[in-house]
């Protein structure tokens, strides 16, 4: 059922499908409507990024991770509770993307342990649930930090013991819930001083507090896919991250920049687009609004009629999505010249975010590509995929990015196959460690110095700053170039050749021998080429090489050798 047909169900439809005590179908029920009020506040969970650079994802990754949850039951007829929560969990554990996705996918697996053949679930099974959930999200994690997610949902289990002590009101008791994840996710900045740096509250917690106030909204007949009625400032829409979730049925982007009459009202207009499309956004800047949306074939000329009656039409951008995800699907799996590995050998296994650096990647044997990076974390349905078929039982996984490296190792734990993870959070420790394999040696020989080469390299990353903030003492202006040294953040400045010089400074490259530079899909040879010459000036007596690695949102990523 959508977002509109939810919405549209009168309180009596709504708790006729969530009968009390919740069975199968109720919880059903209750998570499609806590994955659509996620869906809906999707864009303000991403902006919830700590560091001003685009990976902002969090959002996505679970609003994928519930999808998939979600698609694992969507057709289940199942009444037993219990059976229905494990297929949940199911789910989300091979659906989840990133940290957060992986974190959410351990909340569903604790909370179907505990429902475990149940048929139906109160407001005490409840209880016990959500603190089985907790225990297993902090279990799930090496080194739980307080601040995130985690202490979201420790205080939801908490507040639902003493709820479920007073009340068998199944409504009241998630009332309550949502009200101390309010307050819970308010306090994350108090815990982890670098959100209140970041002027920000966690993005985990926030996203966990939307599905449980999806499901409160549904009972209480509010509507599911209306976020804010207020318009984004136009640079903070995010078209592009809109495309990672395009609805079946959806086949055309349409986006339309207008000038309304005075008499538009932009709740109204929302409640409008709601019965056309999905993926809304609209953005407003400098008095002209722009709107976005993903309609279906025969309904792709309805948000231009409707928004002629609005206003005045400047400007109309149709796109066929079905074409636009075929062509990034093929530019996003490039022919690669994998490594064929024998039975017994050790086969490597590398996430990429460009095609030349996949290109780069096979060069120097690994076995299997998995696409992916910043604001593209892969499922661990999708890392599991990569090695399951491959000839040989001996696996090494390297992640290349910190938020996939947890969905990295549960892949590692699903398996029968020895696999480890080199826990690479960067492009140029990933391709260090490719050069310490040898196929044919004893698996643990290249376990141990992949895991050794990751700290022979210095990583330098240059972008584009997404907000304006202050941190580590760098004060950053929105639209600045911004560089990054092994993660922390080193200057905000006007120019690419700045910021690449300034980062240099930090990493102390006149001690080392050798930079490398992949520049991404934003960047010309052209410009490439003048850098090189500046560098080069710099660093006389340095080896110097260009390769173009394709990635998106960094104009470089940088080692330093």
């Amino acid at each position: 059922m959508s977002a509109v047909e939810l919405s549209k169900l009168n309180p009596e439809e709504r708790h006729k499908l969530v009968s009390l005590p919740v069975n199968g179908q109720g919880l059903k029920t209750l998570l499609e409507a806590g994955m659509i009020w996620l869906k809906t506040n999707q864009q303000t969970v991403n902006r919830l990024n700590v560091f001003p650079v685009p990976d902002g994802d969090t959002g996505t990754n679970m609003v994928l991770t519930m999808q998939a949850a979600f698609d694992e039951i969507e057709t289940s007829g199942m009444e037993n509770i219990g059976n229905m929560a494990h297929a949940v969990a199911r789910g989300a554990l091979m659906g989840a993307r990133g940290n957060s996705g992986v974190i959410l996918s351990q909340i569903w697996r604790g909370f179907a342990r505990a429902l475990d053949d149940e048929p139906v679930m109160d407001v005490v099974l409840l209880s016990k649930a959500l603190t089985e959930a907790k225990e297993t999200a902090y279990k799930g994690v090496v080194k739980p930090v307080e601040g995130t997610i985690l202490t979201v949902i420790k205080d939801i289990a908490t507040q639902a013991e003493v709820s479920a002590q007073r009340t068998t009101v199944f409504t009241d008791v998630l009332a309550d819930i949502v009200q101390a994840a309010e307050a819970s996710v308010e306090r994350t900045p108090d815990l982890l001083p670098i959100l209140k740096q970041a002027g920000v509250v966690d993005s985990g917690g926030k996203g966990l507090l939307f599905i449980f106030e999806g499901m409160l909204r549904f009972l209480n007949g509010d509507a599911l896919d209306k976020a804010v009625t207020e318009a984004l400032p136009l640079s903070e829409m995010d078209l592009e991250d809109a495309m990672e979730t395009v609805e079946p049925g959806q086949d055309y982007e349409v986006v339309i920049d207008f000038t309304p009459h005075q008499t538009f009202k932009l709740e109204d207009y929302y409640d409008d687009l709601s019965e056309i499309g999905s993926s809304i956004q609209v953005g407003e800047g400098d008095g002209m609004y722009r709107m976005h949306i993903h309609v279906p074939l025969e309904n792709r000329y309805d948000p231009i009629d409707h928004t002629m009656k609005l206003g005045t039409i400047q400007k109309v951008m149709m796109e066929n999505l079905v074409a636009q995800m075929d062509e990034r699907k093929n530019n996003k799996n490039p022919k690669l010249n994998l490594a064929q590995v024998q039975p017994g050998e050790t086969a490597v296994v590398a996430v990429s975010p460009g095609a030349g650096l996949s290109r780069i990647f096979a060069s120097l044997g690994v076995a299997a590509i998995v696409q992916g990076g910043q604001t593209m974390n892969p499922s661990i349905k999708e890392i599991l995929a990569a090695f399951e078929n491959l000839p040989t039982d001996k696996v090494i996984i390297l992640p290349n990015n910190k938020n996939i490296i947890m969905a990295a190792k549960e892949a590692a734990s699903m398996t029968v196959k020895q696999v480890a993870v080199i826990p690479t959070i960067s492009v140029p420790q990933g391709l260090s460690a490719m050069f310490r394999l040898i196929p044919d040696a004893e698996f643990e020989e290249n376990v141990e110095s992949m895991n050794e080469a990751i700290h022979d390299v210095e990583t330098g990353e240059i972008t584009v700053a997404t907000r304006t903030v202050e941190i580590d003492d760098v004060q950053v202006e929105k639209g600045q170039v911004i560089a990054l040294h092994n993660g922390k953040l080193v200057t905000s400045t006007t120019s690419i050749e700045t910021a690449c010089e300034e980062l240099f400074i930090a990493a102390e490259t006149s001690n080392y021998e050798r930079i490398t530079l992949f520049y991404g899909e934003d960047m010309k040879q052209s410009q490439m080429n003048n850098l090189v010459d500046k560098i080069r000036s710099i660093y006389p007596d340095h080896e110097i090489e260009v390769h173009e690695g394709g990635q998106p949102h960094y104009q470089l990523i940088i080692a330093i050798e």
